[in-house]
């Protein structure tokens, strides 16, 4: 919620559809209010308890009276108020009965944690523990792991199958593979439902934890059953219920497609566990050794034919130059020959795999 002091007027976001709940949280609200107070309830209220809701008020008032006491005290300047930290913002809008235990590694975070719960949820304040392991926390409970996992291209599902995630200018696109995954003694149709079925699941877990806004395109396996499609669509449907973003699904096409819009819960991050290949720019291929070739003879003509250099010098990456000096009759050997030219070559990690700068004899760079 979001406390707005001398007023007395109670908005609901119009994220949340569902018009009873509308009802339920206006009459809670009003219930709770106190005179001269308004708020606003975010969608993050919505199936809340009232002993929750009742919690973040009481702990909104209390940080608007303290700093409305501070403004009396005789010696400015000083902070009034200061946003919540990154980790009670996140319990405001997460927290619910299904958390079992809150693990920190870090004391002061905890009981911070902890002031937070017992204002919010009392009830729940016995699950925040230290955790004082010698093992990383993340290792302990096997969250890196699930980070690189969910965070990179290709995202393992169970039993060999697998998503993967391509994200273009226009839209995203989620590709559900069956991999090696295949049940004996079961036809085909029924594999590629299971292995759909269980897609969903990891889908609509993708969106939510990426914040995957905009046009999202998932190409699920190919079923001839039409009662299936509507089973994965409607199970599609369940499981985006759990989202509090605004989004839309379309029913399955014959093709397997489904599209889903979806709008962003957060600004975008990008959380990148692995990089574009400087080689081949993430086409996973790179030119052929005899366009390779071609490539730097054209270079090496154009710098002796038409710039008269005689003494060359050529950066390359340590493969190209085992490349071009590979054999007693190697390449580098015969364009000397060739050009009649002194042509070096100069070793460096720094280039690409590919990557040739030309420098003349007092290793300066040369203009293309």
């Amino acid at each position: 919620m979001v406390l707005i002091p001398f007023s007395d007027k109670v908005s609901i976001s119009q994220k949340i559809v569902s018009k009873e709940e509308k009802k339920r949280l206006e009459r809670l609200v009003y219930s709770i209010l106190p005179p001269n107070y308004g708020v606003i309830i975010r969608t993050a209220a919505e199936g809340k308890k009232a002993a929750v809701l009742d919690g973040e008020l009481r702990s909104l008032i209390k940080k608007w009276e303290d700093s409305w006491a501070s403004i009396a005290k005789p010696n400015p300047p000083q902070l009034l108020f200061t946003e919540n930290s990154r980790t009670t913002t996140i319990l405001r809008d997460l927290l619910n009965d299904s958390f079992s235990n809150i693990y920190i590694n870090e004391e002061s975070v905890a009981n911070e944690i902890k002031d937070y719960i017992s204002v919010i949820a009392p009830e729940q304040e016995k699950i925040v523990k230290l955790y004082k392991g010698n093992e990383p926390i993340f290792d302990h409970f096997d969250v890196s792991k699930q980070i690189r996992g969910a965070f990179g291209k290709v995202v393992p599902i169970r039993q060999g199958a697998y998503l993967v995630i391509e994200h273009t200018e226009a839209l995203h696109v989620i590709d559900v593979n069956s991999g090696i995954r295949a049940k004996s003694g079961i036809d085909q149709e029924q594999n590629a439902f299971d292995v759909n079925m269980s897609a969903a699941d990891e889908v609509a877990r993708q969106l939510r934890l990426r914040d995957m806004g905009g046009i999202i395109v998932v190409d699920y396996i190919d079923m001839d059953s039409n009662e299936n499609r509507v089973k994965l669509f409607k199970h599609m449907q369940s499981l985006m219920e759990k989202d509090r973003a605004k989004h839309n699904i379309l029913p399955i096409t014959k093709f397997g497609l489904m599209q889903i819009t979806r709008q962003r819960v957060r600004p975008a991050t990008e959380i990148n566990t692995s990089e574009v290949c400087p080689s081949c720019k993430g086409t996973g291929k790179v030119s052929s050794t005899i366009i390779v070739d071609e490539t730097i003879e054209r270079e090496l003509a154009y710098y002796v034919k038409e710039k008269g250099y005689k003494d060359l010098i050529m950066k390359v990456n340590p493969v190209l130059e085992a490349y071009l000096t590979k054999g007693l009759i190697s390449i580098l050997r015969k364009w000397n020959f060739k050009y009649k030219s002194k042509i070096k070559l100069l070793s460096s990690t720094d280039n690409s795999l590919l990557e040739v700068i030309w420098l003349n004899k007092n290793l300066e760079k040369l203009d293309s």
